[in-house]
């Protein structure tokens, strides 16, 4: 996405507005991908694969740290969403 410098405050929050659209359009298109995801999943090991976790916080906190941003919100984010996820995964794979 191109940053560019904005003349007012309601140019920021119109920015904004469109990044929260897009993000969670974006949230949308993963929870799509880990509801697939499940399908090939037997097992609770299976759905919370903490060295998957792992793997994918440590992408994200170096993503982060090349973009300027701070990796340990980013973490935390991801940290709760992936959380958010694993338990929507697990009534998928209980009885």
């Amino acid at each position: 996405m191109k940053k560019e410098k904005v003349e007012s405050l309601e140019q920021a929050r119109t920015q904004i507005d469109q990044i929260d659209a897009s993000l969670i359009e974006l949230i949308s298109a993963r929870q799509f991908y880990v509801d697939q995801a499940v399908r090939f999943k037997r097992t609770v090991q299976d759905v919370q694969s903490p060295e998957r976790a792992e793997d994918v916080v440590r992408k994200v906190r170096e993503s982060a740290q090349a973009h300027g941003v701070d990796p340990n919100l980013v973490e935390s984010i991801y940290r709760e969403m992936m959380h958010h996820f694993i338990q929507r995964e697990l009534k998928e794979i209980r009885p």
